[in-house]
């Protein structure tokens, strides 16, 4: 008996690229609604955007914001956002966690609001540092030029803290040959909006899949810079143990740096008040390494959660609690 055209179908998927994207296309035109589902949500989004470019970066971030704060945490998803946080930190009150929800809001409606006015959100100007809407500490800008001028290959991690689009946007202002990896939304037209939002301000953009660890090696072998958001639930990835539980993380960031031996970073945005922001960016990490001296997968995942928790407890209403981190 031969194998089912399902389970060729699914292999081919899996195995080829182009089979996969075929599939999805012809997925997509034959979806009864699936026309007018984009169609209603492109009409949408471009008049949402249309209004915000109209605002600027400053109400555009403060309105969105305020609306975010009052009706975020009506919505369904507050309940994951709750339970995570009364999980993660057991001292807080009940009032203290739903401060904490109503900041996770305001900041997601904030990073919507300030998303569209990417390409204008870096003001950093070197003879004036500090005078803008971007600070850095001293040592990391001795990272960023180091890194940029000793023509060897890094990864910078990253989690979705304050504005996490702009520790992208830093890389590419300041010259680094950086490749970003990103997860394109499913709908097609915001997916485009998406892409050139963020083409106008970073430098080179990787969609995520199957196959996209082959591009980001070869980003790594030509001597360039990786950026990875990391911090959510890895189906199938590294157990680790997050604010005291189970999880799993992405095991990418430490396969990259074993396969290619090469320092990995980590890179946060901190939301300051007055619409400013203060980039960090870490030393090296020193990620732990098995007896032939190359980097331990397992340990590692963990000591780049570890650092991730870590600025989440200082800042907690600057982070996406809203995703299902433990399940």
């Amino acid at each position: 008996m031969g194998v089912p055209f399902r389970t060729k179908l699914k292999y081919w998927r899996y195995k080829y690229p182009w089979v996969e994207k075929t599939y999805r296309t012809v997925e997509w035109l034959f979806s009864p609604l699936g026309w007018l589902r984009d169609f209603l949500v492109t009409l949408l989004v471009r008049g949402v955007v249309a209004l915000l470019r109209l605002l600027g970066p400053d109400r555009s971030s403060n309105i969105a914001g305020k609306i975010a704060r009052r009706i975020g945490p009506l919505v369904p998803n507050s309940k994951i956002a709750r339970t995570n946080l009364a999980a993660s930190f057991p001292e807080k009150s009940a009032e203290e966690i739903e401060e904490i929800v109503r900041g996770v809001w305001e900041n997601l409606g904030r990073v919507a609001g300030e998303f569209v006015h990417l390409q204008k959100m870096w003001d950093f100007d070197p003879e004036k540092p500090n005078a803008g809407r971007i600070e850095f500490t001293p040592r990391t800008m001795e990272l960023y030029n180091q890194l940029r001028d000793d023509g060897k290959p890094a990864i910078f991690v990253s989690a979705h803290l304050a504005n996490w689009e702009l520790p992208a946007v830093a890389a590419a202002a300041h010259g680094l040959d950086t490749a970003v990896v990103f997860k394109p939304p499913a709908n097609r037209s915001f997916a485009e909006l998406v892409r050139e939002t963020r083409t106008g301000a970073m430098a080179e953009l990787i969609s995520s899949s199957r196959h996209s660890v082959f591009t980001m090696t070869g980003v790594l072998q030509q001597g360039r810079h990786l950026g990875l958001i990391v911090d959510q639930h890895f189906n199938g990835g590294v157990e680790i143990t997050m604010f005291g539980r189970k999880t799993r993380a992405s095991p990418l960031p430490a396969r990259l740096a074993r396969n290619v031996d090469c320092p990995v970073h980590a890179v946060r945005a901190i939301r300051l008040p007055g619409n400013r922001f203060r980039l960090e960016l870490t030393e090296e990490l020193q990620l732990p390494r098995d007896t032939e001296g190359k980097i331990e997968i397992n340990g590692a995942t963990q000591q780049i959660s570890d650092v991730f928790e870590g600025w989440i407890r200082e800042y907690p209403a600057q982070w996406l609690w809203l995703h299902r981190r433990w399940r």
